[in-house]
């Protein structure tokens, strides 16, 4: 696994030991990177279910003025801390080691807003997807410019709402699909 584009093009990325990790692939991040390139430069991201940070860290690379990973996995977590510390990266980035849902309720006390969300939890766990995307759509972390980006898989679609997100694109590539939502 590599940085697509932006600072770090083309450095290699550890991804979290065991098989409790799906990476998003290469060629998936370029599709949204592509997609969501002009709101790039300065912007605020939240990676969640982050695995080995690389959407988050893509981010960066490209122009992101912060990136907060969460994941509950220590071994996500210590993958994360790997890559960031490889590209010698030491501010504009917060890794959270929690459960997603505990970390949402406390960024959005530390009124923490973001201009992308991704997340992009095991393609099985269907509540998260509800859950996640439930909590941003009531929350005070998205404004009507913010754009939540859920990775899932093909076989298992996405509701067009959640709250007050609505879906507006769907793009799908193999056999995984980004959903990309909007308060409504």
């Amino acid at each position: 696994m590599r940085i697509i584009g932006g600072q770090y093009r083309s450095r290699k990325l550890v991804t979290p030991s065991g098989s409790g990790t799906r990476p998003t692939s290469d060629r998936l991040r370029e599709t949204l990177f592509n997609v969501v390139a002009p709101g790039i430069a300065d912007s605020v991201w939240l990676d969640l279910f982050a695995g080995s940070g690389a959407v988050g860290i893509e981010a960066l690379s490209r122009g992101a003025r912060m990136t907060y990973f969460v994941d509950n996995s220590s071994r996500a977590a210590k993958a994360i801390r790997a890559n960031l510390s490889s590209l010698s990266l030491t501010e504009g980035f917060e890794v959270q080691e929690r459960e997603v849902a505990q970390a949402l309720r406390k960024l959005d006390a530390a009124a923490v807003v973001c201009d992308f969300c991704f997340l992009d939890p095991p393609y099985a766990d269907h509540p998260a997807y509800e859950e996640t995307l439930g909590f941003l759509s009531q929350s005070r972390m998205l404004t009507p410019k913010s754009i939540a980006i859920a990775e899932h898989d093909k076989h298992f679609d996405l509701l067009s709402r959640y709250g007050s997100l609505a879906r507006f694109r769907r793009l799908q590539q193999g056999d995984a699909v980004l959903s990309f939502y909007r308060l409504a």
